[in-house]
């Protein structure tokens, strides 16, 4: 095994068991340690961003953060009311701003602020929100079909990537990315969503299908996306936060993605 699978295996022996206890705790420790992600990962945009444009200050990125993820678990204003406050003083202190040009400035910084805060804040709706325990099975739900998707996908691609389909999946972002582990990723997905909503879940198998066909189908979307923002940025990790996996954005831009669906699903189906 290679020094850097062996710290993911480590990494993932500790953490995940530490992760599955604050999503069954729920309340202060799971807003906690999900705010406390969203600004690791904002943080680790703003980084991003100063490669291409002079993006507003870190504190006040990291400031409108605390107040979105505050605001997604105890309800104070409506959403949209926050972000059209947010955009309004981000707009007139642009005005003092002496260098580069306020369109870089300010896009260089939305993308990741809106991306991060609504993206974990969904997760927090859901987990703290939905009735009857349902949050809690969906969120289980996620992060095991995308453990299961990113496992089937990396021994998959591994041993038969490129064998069978000789394009590769989106080379211009992610040049490792095969159809092979695509299609694998699919399988352990719907997989352990099949065993989770028959065995350990009340949630009505359907449900539990649909919802893990839909992660293994959308996972490498999240992680072509932060490739994009890598990409244009010259940076290979978002930071080194994590041993042998990189920083927040890389180890939870699946999860941050698919989030939103999953709110959608837990609420509107």
């Amino acid at each position: 095994m290679s020094v850097n699978l062996l710290q993911r295996v480590a990494v993932a022996f500790v953490g995940i068991p530490f992760l599955l206890f604050l999503i069954n705790a729920g309340g202060i420790w799971f807003s906690c340690f999900f705010s406390l992600l969203a600004l690791l990962a904002v943080y680790e945009f703003h980084h991003l961003a100063i490669h291409k444009a002079t993006p507003p200050p870190l504190w006040l990125v990291l400031l409108i953060t605390l107040l979105f993820q505050v605001n997604f678990s105890l309800h104070l204003v409506e959403v949209w009311e926050l972000l059209l406050a947010v955009v309004l003083v981000l707009f007139v202190l642009e005005l003092y701003v002496k260098e580069g040009s306020p369109l870089l400035n300010l896009g260089s910084i939305f993308p990741g602020l809106l991306y991060v805060n609504l993206t974990f804040g969904s997760l927090s709706r859901v987990r703290l929100d939905a009735p009857d325990g349902i949050g809690l099975s969906m969120v289980y739900l996620l992060f095991l079909c995308v453990w299961a998707a990113d496992i089937f996908a990396y021994f998959g691609g591994s041993t038969l990537g490129g064998k069978f389909i000789h394009r590769k999946l989106f080379e211009r972002l992610s040049p490792h990315k095969t159809w092979e582990g695509f299609l694998f990723g699919i399988a352990g997905s719907v997989l352990v969503s099949l065993i989770y909503g028959n065995y350990f879940s009340s949630l009505p198998l359907g449900t539990s299908l649909m919802t893990g066909l839909l992660i293994g189908l959308v996972s490498p979307a999240g992680d072509l996306v932060e490739s994009m923002f890598k990409r244009d940025a010259g940076v290979k990790d978002s930071s080194s936060l994590i041993p042998g996996h990189g920083g927040v954005l890389d180890r939870f831009d699946t999860v941050m993605f698919i989030s939103p669906f999953l709110y959608f699903i837990t609420f509107y189906l």
